[in-house]
């Protein structure tokens, strides 16, 4: 049994990974860098158990009733460590003042982008911003599905493609579950991700301890990156960084990204979520350069956690034209160069990529 029959068919969530009962299911890489699942037929007991939970297979959305609006955290140091207006944070802080777990994408110790859980202030820090790499969910809608089982609250924030996997693989309505996904550009590949930090460490002789996508120094809305090597930081411009132009330039988003069915409003989850582009055009008084909150409020019972935590928050009420971002409406377009450039990629050394660009 296959689960996919073209690579941009398979999101790689990782879901069908871990709701196989007979553990015949495995991620490898590919050369692009993505992670994609492979079936030992040998060991397949074909319960089909895995296309259940496959986002892209089984298309859950609600259109439902929504709220819109545009949000910033009125606790500034909480929005100025934040990617856009903090909203993810507050949530976090909800569900962390209930004895919760929060996950998030976080780098491990190889700077690997993970999803991993947190349930203090020191943690939360890890998770709490932009990561431009499709991050590994291993293990964590068992951790997830434990910890409600448990009768603990938890928040889950990922892509769309992740949040509707974990909502497929828990089967179920949890009470003390909130599911916030992300209006997503696409992910980058992990295995090129890993080459450039390789690339920078050598660059730099010195080991990556972070690395920030989205850095507001500036009072820019986070159009700068930052990254510390060693003792040193470094910083520049988001859009001079030869990692951050493979993105833009669409060359290295994962295959499914770009007839991605989650470029919609309407969506499974609680909370969508994201920066708040074009807020100069709606709200000029509020745009100061420090990051806003895009929202999108998916349901009664999302509304009613909102309607708890909105004193944490300056907030307006807008119309949806007005957050409609490009994303939320359709899918990044590939480069035209991009299977060049992948073949590039694979022949020759990275540095030699990096002087190209």
């Amino acid at each position: 049994m296959k689960l996919f029959q073209k690579k941009e068919t398979c999101c790689g969530c990782g879901a069908c990974v871990e709701i196989c009962p007979a553990n015949a299911i495995k991620m490898v890489r590919d050369k692009e860098g993505f992670d994609y699942p492979q079936i030992d037929p040998a060991v397949c007991i074909e319960c089909a158990k895995c296309r259940s939970v496959c986002p892209i297979k089984v298309q859950e959305q609600t259109e439902g009733i929504k709220y819109y609006m545009g949000a910033q955290a009125k606790d500034d140091e909480l929005r100025y460590s934040s990617s856009s207006g903090g909203v993810f944070s507050v949530l976090a802080q909800y569900v962390m003042k209930h004895l919760g777990v929060v996950y998030g994408a976080g780098y491990d110790e190889d700077m690997r982008v993970i999803h991993k859980g947190a349930e203090n202030q020191e943690q939360l820090e890890q998770i709490k911003r932009t990561k431009y790499v499709q991050s590994d969910m291993t293990g964590i809608y068992g951790k997830i599905e434990k910890n409600l089982k448990e009768g603990r609250w938890v928040l889950f924030c990922g892509t769309p493609c992740q949040a509707n996997a974990l909502i497929l693989f828990l089967n179920r309505e949890y009470e003390k579950l909130i599911v916030a996904d992300l209006v997503c550009y696409g992910v980058p590949s992990p295995g090129i991700w890993k080459k450039y930090v390789n690339y920078l460490e050598h660059i730099y002789n010195g080991k990556m301890t972070d690395f920030c996508f989205r850095d507001k120094r500036r009072r820019d809305n986070g159009h700068m990156c930052s990254y510390t090597i060693g003792k040193d930081e470094y910083a520049g411009s988001l859009y001079d960084d030869i990692y951050c132009k493979m993105i833009f330039e669409n060359y290295i988003l994962r295959p499914s990204c770009y007839s991605c069915k989650f470029c919609t409003v309407n969506r499974k989850s609680d909370f969508t979520i994201g920066d708040f582009w074009g807020i100069e055009h709606v709200r000029s008084d509020v745009d100061d350069g420090m990051g806003t909150s895009m929202v999108i409020v998916h349901s009664k019972r999302a509304k009613e956690i909102w309607d708890e935590i909105e004193t944490e928050l300056n907030w307006f009420e807008c119309a949806k034209e007005d957050i409609l971002q490009p994303r939320l409406s359709e899918p990044t377009v590939s480069a035209k160069g991009r299977r060049f450039f992948m073949l590039l990629y694979k022949a020759v050394p990275f540095s030699l990529i990096a002087e190209l660009l």
